[in-house]
Order: C-alpha cells, then sequence, then structure tokens
C-alpha cells in the first residue's frame, strides 16, 4: 500500500521509540491499531452499502444484461472466427481430398452417359434420317476403382434459323 519495506519499518520503530520513549511506545501502537481498525471496518461499512445501493436498482441485472448481449458468443463472432482461423490454415497447395469411389459413383456415372448419348442420338436424328444407323460398340467395363469417364454432350442445334432483319 504505502511500498515501505522491513528496514524502512525499522529506521521508523527506532525514530518512534527515541522520540515517544519507551513508556509511551506501546500505547501509541494500541491507538495507533485502533484508528486503523476503525477505518478499515468504516471502509468495508461503506463498501457494502454502496453494494447493496446497486442491487437495489438492479445495476447488477443490467450489467449482466448488457454483457451477455455484448459478449462475442452470443453475436455469433466466434463462429466468424473459427471460420477465419480455418481459412488462414487452408493451404490451396496441398492436395484434394478424392471423391468417394464406390458403386453408387459408378451407377452415377453410367446414368450421366446414357443421358449424353441419348441427348446426342436426338440431336442428330434429324440431320441422319436418311442414313442408316451404325450398331453401337458394346463398352468394355472398367475397373471397379475407377471411375468411368463421362462423355461430353455435344452442344444442342437450333431448330429453326435465327430471325434476321432482311
Amino acid at each position: 500500500m504505502f511500498d515501505i519495506g522491513w528496514s524502512e519499518l525499522m529506521v521508523i520503530g527506532v525514530v518512534a521509540l527515541i522520540v515517544i520513549g519507551p513508556k509511551d511506545l506501546p500505547e501509541m501502537f494500541r491507538t495507533l491499531g485502533r484508528f486503523t481498525a476503525k477505518a478499515r471496518s468504516m471502509a468495508r461499512e461503506f463498501q457494502r452499502a454502496m453494494e447493496s445501493a446497486a442491487d437495489e436498482t438492479g445495476l447488477k441485472d443490467v450489467a449482466k444484461d448488457v454483457k451477455t448481449a455484448t459478449s462475442a458468443k452470443s453475436m455469433g463472432l466466434d463462429a466468424v472466427k473459427d471460420a477465419a482461423s480455418k481459412f488462414e490454415a487452408w493451404d490451396p497447395m496441398k492436395s484434394r481430398p478424392s471423391l468417394p469411389k464406390g458403386p453408387a459413383t459408378q451407377a452415377l456415372a453410367d446414368a450421366q452417359a446414357a443421358k449424353a448419348g441419348a441427348a446426342s442420338a436426338a440431336a442428330n436424328a434429324p440431320a441422319n434420317a436418311g442414313v442408316a444407323p451404325q450398331p453401337a460398340a458394346a463398352p468394355e467395363p472398367a475397373p471397379a476403382s475407377e471411375p468411368a469417364p463421362a462423355t461430353a454432350a455435344a452442344p444442342a442445334q437450333p431448330t429453326e434459323p435465327p430471325k434476321g432483319d432482311a
């Protein structure tokens, strides 16, 4: 509190012993002790009175509500902080996770290939109406560990020519 060390206390005690004298020194320390005890009790009483006044006015409840309303968690800032830390930790040079390979993936690839084949056949049908269709070769089954390559669909041809200014 006063930042007084043992050596300073010793000097003060020796000076008090010389100035006050050995007879009156114990009585002076008792009086000083009573004074400090009374000052401490008054400070505690004042503090309790201020706390009870704050409780009566509802100040603690308001402070608690303000604290919860402005907390980072209630505002969603903790989620933003987590997302930002994940973004900062992300390395685009690392390998990308591989897609799951299995029977469902193979079936989906086959279905997409069939749709693309049907769409290209429908697009070529009016142009090749008089030509006999060529037999399609049977596709070889792909190994289970590799997905089937997707065939590129031909772009759709316009059915009517664009109308011009002529």
